[in-house]
């Protein structure tokens, strides 16, 4: 039996007003659900703010708001008048003094389906992110939509096996990642490329490993470093759709704010799982090293 999803991707550059990147994206959900047909929309990580994470200033804690909040009002809303499943990605308030990266995704009536708490934080230059976000609590759990089960997780996480492997074994149908990722201006052309490269080849390896479609949504823009200290962080976009056999549907600019259109064909994973099955030939009886953080 045939089934297709629209997806609608949303890649953008933020401003330092919120109100600025919230009617931008009012837009651009608009025009992929209205024009474009979408039924699934995924934005990028932290997309109301600019990436406030390049320095470490406890100021920025009051950009965060609890869960539900103003934000997930307004995104609750979009949800609900486009009829559209919205992966969106916050600076989760939980209690005093308590922080999370948290995706919430709304379903196509503007009820919270779930949410993801990040659960791998870095803490690199530019990326302050430990300061600010403690380490998810949620486990690696899919959400129930209206459209099927979606494995959401957030940036850093895409660059470990396990977390898509764990959303694949609960029957995840999607794996999606909203990221924030960028090139530092001193790095090589080649190392840039380099970069952008396993960045898309680790996600693409998630697809073909578990048999399922991934969506990457990244930012893209020039974001300066507010303390002076570095040249700010260059973000890449190319944000990709990619199928169950790691085959890229679309890939957005690396240089531009695009909203983009797709269509998955869902039956395509239940076929390539019987082509290549991945699932049947694990040897779980020989995995318990994976708990341990180095075997000696």
């Amino acid at each position: 039996m045939e089934r297709t999803i629209k997806v609608g991707i949303i890649q953008q550059s933020c401003t330092d007003s919120i109100h600025q990147n919230l009617g931008k994206l009012h837009k651009s959900i608009e025009q992929v659900a209205t024009v474009g047909g979408a039924q699934l929309v995924v934005l990028q990580e932290l997309h109301n703010t600019p990436y406030f994470c390049q320095t470490e200033d406890t100021e920025n804690f009051d950009l965060a708001e609890p869960i539900p909040g103003p934000s997930t009002g307004f995104y609750s809303e979009l949800a609900a008048k486009y009829g559209i499943v919205l992966v969106t990605s916050l600076f989760e308030k939980r209690a005093p003094g308590l922080y999370h990266n948290t995706a919430v995704v709304f379903d196509s009536d503007g009820s919270i389906a779930g949410k993801y708490r990040k659960m791998h934080i870095p803490d690199d230059p530019a990326y302050y992110e430990k300061f600010y976000f403690t380490p998810g609590d949620l486990g690696f759990e899919p959400i129930q939509t209206s459209l099927g089960k979606l494995g959401v997780q957030v940036c850093w996480d895409q660059w470990y096996p396990e977390g898509a492997r764990l959303m694949a074994l609960k029957g995840a149908e999607i794996l999606i990642y909203p990221t924030a990722i960028g090139w530092e201006s001193t790095d090589t052309k080649e190392e840039k490329i380099r970069q952008l490269n396993a960045w898309i080849t680790v996600q693409r390896g998630h697809a073909v490993a578990n048999g399922l479609p991934v969506i990457a949504v990244n930012r893209v823009g020039l974001e300066p470093d507010p303390s002076g200290q570095t040249n700010g962080i260059l973000f890449w976009g190319n944000s990709f759709v990619a199928g169950p056999q790691g085959e890229l549907l679309v890939e957005a600019s690396n240089v531009e704010g695009e909203n983009i259109v797709v269509e998955l064909d869902m039956t395509r994973s239940e076929n390539v799982r019987r082509w290549w099955p991945f699932l049947r030939d694990r040897r779980i009886d020989e995995f318990d090293g994976l708990t341990r953080r180095f075997i000696d």
